[in-house]
């Protein structure tokens, strides 16, 4: 399965920026929060808790609707605390009622993703990675960004569940790519503190 796609995200944080300091920092153990959709499509919305424990990933998503989607950016917590049977939105609301959780910048970028189904290696590029403060117009799209990096350089990932097969570890080596860590969420608050100077 081949696709070429548009990403929305709109990333959270606390009162301390939290979820900054510990990327910057590179903590072993961390997680985000975000919501995000795909082009133009609000049907299919998505909160996701993503957590990062030494290099391995784990991430945590449900469906939210738009109305769900609203109730949380609005603050409306108690009673979708209450009205809702998604475990997920009942810890974020958590997260924003003790920790004060709140949404700080928007990430797009553009993603080409190659899937081997057999054992589900996921190769994706993002391109055109850019970031917002303009949060009240996120499901819109009616917002200023800003690139956050440098025309022509891209991000590539190679994602694996247990083993990375030997023929994929091979192509990765051959082109002497070396492994690295970058934060699209971290970036583009750097850059947009930049520019907002």
């Amino acid at each position: 399965m081949d696709g070429r796609y548009l990403i929305h995200s709109l990333y959270f944080d606390d009162y301390k920026d939290t979820s900054v300091y510990t990327t910057d920092s590179g903590l072993s153990k961390r997680f985000k929060w975000r919501i995000r959709y795909y082009g133009d499509d609000l049907n299919y919305i998505v909160l996701e808790k993503k957590e990062k424990i030494e290099s391995r990933c784990h991430k945590k998503s449900c469906k939210i609707t738009v109305d769900e989607f609203n109730q949380i950016i609005s603050g409306d917590l108690t009673d979708l605390i209450f009205e809702t049977e998604k475990k997920l939105i009942k810890e974020l609301a958590v997260d924003m009622l003790t920790k004060d959780y709140r949404p700080k910048v928007i990430i797009d970028y553009e993603r080409i993703a190659y899937v081997e189904e057999i054992t589900n290696v996921r190769i994706t590029f993002d391109m055109k990675i850019s970031a917002s403060y303009q949060l009240e117009n996120f499901l819109s799209g009616d917002y200023q960004s800003f690139y956050i990096l440098p025309s022509g350089l891209n991000v590539l990932e190679v994602k694996f569940d247990d083993i990375l097969p030997s023929h994929i570890r091979n192509i990765v080596e051959s082109y002497s790519f070396k492994q690295g860590s970058f934060s699209k969420y971290y970036y583009g608050r750097k850059i947009l503190d930049c520019y907002m100077r």
